[in-house]
C-alpha cells in the first residue's frame, strides 16, 4: 500500500492555477500532490547573440528550489549550476519541442521555475506547468496582435515513474522515490513522441520487461496529465 493510499497506477492530485502572478505573460502554480512550482513565462524581444538576425526566437529556462522547500533549508540554489542547470536545460528542450521558433519570431521566452514545496518530481511538475505558462504567453501575444497565430505544434508534460518494493508506481513522492530500486521520469508530447527519457537502477540493474512497464505506465499518466492540462487552458 502507497502512503498516500494511492493505486499503483494513480497519479497525486494535480492541480493548476493559472495567472498566479501580476505581471509575467504567463504564470501557473502547479501542483503535484504535495509538491509545488511556480511557472512563469517572460516574453522578451530579443534573442541570444547566436540567433540574432535568424528570424527565429527562444526558450530557455531556470529552475531553483526556495531554501525552505525541504523539511530541513538548503542552500539557496544557483540556477546555473549543478543539479539545478541540468534541469534549467531539460524544461528548456521540452518547450522547445512543442514551439515552432521560426514562427516566434526574434522573440525570447524565459521561463522561471521556483520551487515553493518539494515532495518528488519537482522537474516533472515544472515542466507540466511551464507548458501551461508557455500556452498563456502566447496567446497574450496573439491577442495583441504581435503574431497571426499561436507557433505552438503540441502539448507536453513529464510524470516519473518507479519500481518501489518490487511494484511499479506512477508518479513518485519523495518517499517513494527515496526507496526506490528503479526511478525514472518520461517527457512527452501529445502525438506520443518521447522528448526525453531519464532513468537509472538505483540498485543493481533492470530488464526490458520492466523498462516496458514503466514506459507504459507513464505514457498512461501523461495522457491523463494532457487532459487536466487542457482543462485547466479551457477555463478563462
Amino acid at each position: 500500500m502507497r502512503e498516500d493510499r494511492r493505486d499503483p497506477d494513480a497519479l497525486r492530485a494535480v492541480t493548476f492555477q493559472r495567472h498566479f502572478t501580476k505581471f509575467a505573460e504567463g504564470s501557473v502554480l502547479v501542483a503535484f500532490g504535495d509538491t509545488r512550482v511556480l511557472c512563469t513565462a517572460t516574453i522578451e524581444d530579443k534573442v541570444p547573440p547566436f540567433l540574432r538576425d535568424s528570424r527565429s526566437g527562444w526558450i530557455t529556462a531556470e529552475y531553483a528550489m526556495l531554501p525552505r522547500s525541504t523539511q530541513e533549508r538548503i542552500v539557496r540554489e544557483a540556477a546555473k549550476k549543478g543539479r539545478a542547470l541540468e534541469i534549467s536545460r531539460l524544461i528548456g528542450r521540452s518547450l522547445r519541442a512543442v514551439v515552432d521558433l521560426k514562427e516566434l519570431g526574434e522573440r525570447q521566452i524565459l521561463l522561471d521555475c521556483d520551487v515553493l514545496q518539494a515532495d518528488g518530481g519537482t522537474r516533472t511538475a515544472a515542466i507540466t506547468g511551464a507548458y501551461i505558462a508557455v500556452c498563456d504567453a502566447l496567446a497574450a501575444l496573439t491577442a495583441q496582435g504581435k503574431l497571426e497565430r499561436s507557433p505552438l505544434r503540441a502539448q507536453c508534460a513529464a510524470v516519473s515513474v518507479g519500481v518501489v518494493a518490487g511494484e511499479p508506481r506512477l508518479d513518485l513522492c519523495y518517499a517513494e522515490d527515496a526507496a526506490a530500486d528503479v526511478d525514472m521520469n518520461l517527457i512527452m508530447r501529445d502525438d506520443g513522441a518521447f522528448i526525453e527519457i531519464q532513468g537509472c537502477a538505483e540498485r543493481g540493474a533492470f530488464d526490458r520487461r520492466t523498462l516496458d512497464e514503466l514506459l507504459k505506465l507513464g505514457e498512461q499518466g501523461i495522457r491523463r496529465l494532457f487532459t487536466l492540462q487542457q482543462e485547466a487552458l479551457a477555463v478563462g
